[in-house]
């Protein structure tokens, strides 16, 4: 019965964030402020969830650090996505063999 009453909150909650703003945001949104705001709120709590994960997934945290680093120097050169991957693998296999 428990499980249920999870589901019907987890719905209720979603049809919620989903509806809300459509019922009573009417007008365009100006500010930009906020809107700037909407725009980066998804980056950020992909950010949030995901830094920790990535920290936390081998046995050694300098190893996850070390590899996030490289990973975000990387991207930040605009690399593909399995050129990323591949070295923050390569990364973490290098910093674990050796530490």
């Amino acid at each position: 019965m428990n499980n249920y009453v999870y589901i019907l909150i987890t719905f209720i909650v979603t049809i919620a964030i989903r509806t809300i703003p459509i019922i009573f945001i009417r007008k365009p949104i100006t500010s930009p402020f906020l809107k700037s705001f909407l725009y980066y709120a998804p980056y950020v709590t992909l950010a949030i969830m995901t830094f920790p994960s990535i920290i936390n997934a081998t046995d050694n945290i300098f190893a996850g650090i070390c590899a996030l680093i490289v990973g975000i120097y990387l991207a930040w050169k605009e690399k593909s996505l399995p050129i990323v991957a591949s070295a923050c693998f390569i990364t973490v296999l290098i910093i674990e063999l050796f530490v």
